[in-house]
């Protein structure tokens, strides 16, 4: 009763944390702002955001992970120290116990330094689950039944792809082709037809407002404006942007994400596969989110695709949930 249980999404793009009992109580971006000048911290998560690709040259906006792991140890342990103390505010007796979902594709070297950060952060226990089974449990499956079940977890620097049966992974694909990638092939598309450069901030919310993966009408009548500077002149100039040109931006980024599913149905097997054509393909993950990619994965897999209750939380849930399954927590890698 003392003691409180985390579980952690630290993700490229958001960090979710969730307390047993209380659900997700921080959902923020991974990013902080600092002073280069004096190393002082000025803001962390959102604030931080906002200040991307806005700030005078003595503050720095950091995005501490990349691709799913730690990029930068020092500001990666402040911003996990910033987000453990939120989910521990007011008193509590003993240090928690907290779980953080790692990407399946991760070195042991990286798996060491996240593991390390959440001692140094303030956890008495740390553990590590691979993503895609987080997003599983996050997600109501029966991941310790002798079923399987495939996951597609699309997050900001990694699409995690896993068949799952007994509490193990059985097979599985990890890219680092994600939701970043989408962003970048928004601005690159921009850039290449309007001579126009736009930030990452835009192409963020271009991919949200109108970003699409299916040739669909309604889809193709979908648009947005955008201001950015035009690349011949210098100047400002605003775009109008539409469905349909935002569906080629993204085909080749999309695509590669679609490769990484097939190629882990051929590496499952039969009798797994049976189970997961019955069951379909479960999406999760902020990515999972992009309109028609459930119709495109099954077009080109023929098995229905199925998109979690809450995608964007199914990690950090089952990181949190899986302190109560002693079976699994047993398998995963911790310290403490």
């Amino acid at each position: 009763m003392l003691r409180k249980d985390i579980g952690i999404d630290l993700g490229t793009a958001n960090t979710l944390v969730y307390v047993k009992g209380k659900g997700i109580v921080v959902n923020e971006p991974s990013v902080i702002a600092i002073d280069a000048d004096t190393g002082e911290i000025l803001k962390v998560g959102m604030e931080a955001k906002k200040m991307l690709g806005k700030t005078p040259s003595n503050i720095k906006a950091i995005r501490p992970l990349k691709d799913g792991v730690i990029a930068d140890y020092t500001i990666a342990l402040i911003m996990l120290k910033y987000f453990i103390s939120r989910a521990c505010e007011g008193f509590n007796l003993f240090k928690p116990r907290v779980v953080i979902g790692v990407p399946i594709g991760v070195t042991d070297v990286e798996r060491r330094a996240i593991l390390e950060a959440g001692l140094e952060a303030g956890a008495n226990k740390v553990y590590l689950i691979d993503e895609p089974m987080a997003a599983a449990i996050g997600s109501n499956l029966d991941v310790e039944e002798p079923t399987g079940n495939m996951v597609v977890d699309i997050g900001g620097g990694t699409t995690e792809v896993a068949v799952i049966s007994l509490g193990s992974i059985v097979t599985w694909e990890s890219t680092r082709v994600a939701g970043d990638e989408m962003d970048e092939a928004i601005m690159q598309y921009v850039r290449e037809m309007y001579r126009v450069a736009i930030g990452e901030r835009t192409a963020e919310r271009v991919k949200i407002e109108i970003g699409n993966i299916f040739p669909k009408k309604e889809f193709d009548e979908l648009e947005t404006t955008v201001s950015g500077i035009d690349l011949s002149t210098g100047l400002p100039r605003k775009l109008t942007l539409r469905g349909g040109e935002i569906r080629e931006a993204l085909r080749e980024v999309v695509m590669t994400i679609v490769e990484s599913v097939k190629n882990t149905l051929e590496k499952t097997p039969p009798e797994l596969v049976s189970d997961i054509i019955e069951r379909g393909i479960f999406l999760t993950g902020g990515g999972s989110l992009l309109r028609g990619l459930d119709l495109l994965l099954e077009k080109e897999t023929g098995i229905s695709v199925v998109r979690a209750d809450d995608p964007l939380s199914a990690v950090a849930k089952g990181a949190g949930i899986v302190l109560e399954r002693i079976n699994i927590l047993k398998k995963l890698q911790g310290v403490g």
